[in-house]
Order: C-alpha cells, then structure tokens, then sequence
C-alpha cells in the first residue's frame, strides 16, 4: 500500500467533492471512508486509476451518508452527478483547499489544526502534540471548525497570513515527524509565491529552502539525530541554499521584515559557514532579537540563549535562559546543553536524562539519552 500516494491523492479529491456539491465536512468524511475502503481493497486489486477510484468511492460515501441525513430528499438529485468511471480532472486543488481552510470565520488556531487534519494529512493525535494538547481536544477544535466551514463557498479566499503558518507547520511536521509533507509544503509555497508578491511569502521559502537543503545530514544511517554542529556540510544541498539565500535577499531588499523572513536570515548564517566555528553567532543573535520584537514567542527567546551561549559563552546563554519559563519544550535540553558547556558535566548529565523523558519523538529522545550516558562516563568517579 503506497500511503504516500493516498496522502497525495487527497486533496484533489476533497477538492472535487466539495465543487460537485458536497459540504466541507462531509466531503472530508467521505474521502476518510475512502482512504479506508482503499487501504483494503488496494493490495489485492489495485486500481488502474487511483484517482479515478478514489473520486468514485468518495462520491459514493458522500451519498450514502447524505441519503440517511435529514436533507435527503433535497440531495437526492445529487446521484444523477456521480462521475463516470475514467480518469479524473487533473487539477490541483491543494492551495485553493489551504485558503479555504484558511477561512475568516475561523480562528488561526483553529484554521491550521483543520488544514493540516483535512489538506497535510496529519492524524489528530499528531496535531495534538504539535498543539501540547489532548488528542480528544484537538478532535472537537476540528470538529467545530469542519462544522463552521461547511456552508462556505469554496472560491471564497481565506487569509494569507494563516496560510502562511499552516504550510510552515506541515513542512515543520514533514521534516522532523512521522510524515513526510516537506517537498509538498515546498512545492505548495512556490505556487503561492507565483501568485502572491509579498517578501513574507518569499521569506517562508527561503526558510523552507535552507532547512531542506540540510536534511541529508540530519541523521546518521542508523537513524539517529545528528546536531547541526557535528553535521557533514558536504551533504548539504548547495543548490538549494544558493536560491535560498537569492530568494531571501530579494525579499529583505523590500524593507517590508516579517517573522519568516528573519527566520531564513538565521537559516541562511548558519548555511553561509563553512565549518561550525565559523558559525556569526553574534549576526544570529542580532537576527533572534529582531525575530523576538516581531513575535514575543518564548521559544524564539529559547532559542536565543543557545545562541547567546555560542556568541557570549555558556553562562551568559545560561542568564538569559533563567528568564524563561522552565516549562517550555526543550527547555532542559538547552540547559542541559549550556551547562555542558559550562563544564558541569554532572548537572548536564543529570538534565539530558530528564530531557529525554520529555522529549516529543523516539529520535529526541534516544539522541538525549545518549548525550547523558556519553557524560556520565566522562564524569570522574
């Protein structure tokens, strides 16, 4: 079963479905019924066209579900539609499906969890940790939000700014989550970078492109986390980071900063340096503070004290730390980092053994838990 191919798939026939008349919701719940009735049948009896499939299946679920609603005399005409077998229209309603979900009426939160449930692929309980909150609310935030995006016209626009943050968030979960929505997330902000002229629009690329270029050397074959620092720059994409860095330039030349665009200027120093200690940390920290006036996000300030560590020394990074809330991801990690730093390997040892019992994913946590036993046989007995 190609999951990556379903995942791929669903978007365009969402899309169809809710042009043919169905209502956002319950086109979404069909193509789920879908996706299931295909996860079964598919091994055994592959179609010819998955996406002709997948529309006739959705199309069908839809209807069943709408005969047994209270609306099914009023829908009944509705059959007569059904596509014929064939292939389907091969248009991609992906970005239209964004900014629909993107929409007005609903909160940004709310607008990102519906998007990257229904358009990114993501399970609920994914959105859930993403979000730090219980799978079962995150399910009624979608389901409120499905709810009030029914009645809405599919060619009405949302707003960029959310769509901005939703494709920013599935690229985040396709680069260092269970699925892999990157390249889509890449591929999705071009398009809207073709139609959109705004440097924020640019700068979301840009920072997409100089994360990307680095993902070869984010893990060792074994599947392991591998620091920026210890990374093999020879397997950085250089190609991407040369558009990067052009795209980003462009953007900053308009004199219009947003909180993407400063993002890929940090992304484009930490690119720009040969070796680790060649890194600007003190250009990295100047970029952090821009990044904190336009945010306030106490992870950005977290972030931060890495830098300021790097660029000031450990207990400078470890002042500015201890103006933070201790309760944030990866908050002990980083002073688990900055200690070590420091050269107290028996509290450093002690906080990467706590960090790996909070840490989000598998990866994260054996990383950190390895970082702890590498020190604990340093440490003199």
């Amino acid at each position: 079963m190609n999951e990556a191919l379903l995942r791929s798939l669903t978007p365009n026939v969402l899309g169809i479905l809710v042009r043919r008349g169905a209502d956002f919701a319950a086109a979404e719940d069909a193509v789920q019924d879908a996706l299931i009735e295909a996860i079964r049948v598919w091994p055994a009896d592959p179609p010819r066209d998955a996406k002709g499939w997948l529309v006739t299946v959705a199309w069908r679920k839809f209807l069943d579900a709408t005969r047994a609603d209270t609306a099914r005399r009023r829908r009944e005409d509705l059959v007569d539609e059904e596509p014929a077998p064939g292939p389907a229209p091969a248009a991609d309603d992906t970005l239209q499906l964004y900014f629909l979900c993107a929409h007005p009426s609903l909160t940004p939160s709310s607008a990102v969890a519906l998007t990257l449930r229904a358009v990114g692929g993501l399970t609920t309980r994914q959105i859930a940790q993403a979000y730090l909150v219980p799978e079962a609310t995150m399910a009624q935030r979608i389901s409120r939000a499905k709810r009030t995006v029914s009645d809405v016209r599919f060619d009405q626009p949302g707003d960029v700014a959310t769509v901005l943050r939703v494709l920013y968030l599935v690229f985040n979960e396709g680069y260092s989550g269970d699925v892999d929505l990157a390249a889509e997330a890449i591929r999705l902000t071009r398009q809207l970078a073709a139609v959109i002229d705004h440097p924020e629009v640019a700068g979301l690329l840009a920072l997409m492109l100089l994360h990307h270029a680095r993902r070869a050397a984010r893990t060792a074959p074994d599947g392991s986390i591998v620091p920026l620092a210890d990374q093999d720059r020879g397997r950085w994409d250089t190609t991407s980071i040369a558009e990067g860095v052009e795209i980003l330039q462009a953007a900053l030349a308009r004199d219009r900063l947003g909180e993407f665009q400063a993002q890929a200027a940090i992304a484009a120093l930490h690119a720009d340096a040969p070796a680790a200690e060649e890194t600007d940390w003190v250009q990295i920290v100047e970029w952090y503070d821009e990044l904190a006036r336009l945010t306030d996000n106490p992870v950005v300030r977290l972030n931060r004290a890495v830098a300021v560590g790097e660029a000031d020394g450990p207990r400078a990074g470890l002042a500015a730390l201890a103006a933070l809330d201790d309760s944030l991801p990866r908050h002990t990690a980083v002073a688990a980092y900055l200690h070590e730093r420091d050269g107290d390997l028996t509290t450093a040892a002690r906080l990467y053994a706590e960090a790996a019992q909070k840490a989000p994913n598998l990866a994260e946590r054996n990383h950190l838990t390895r970082q702890a036993a590498r020190l604990n046989t340093r440490r003199p007995r």
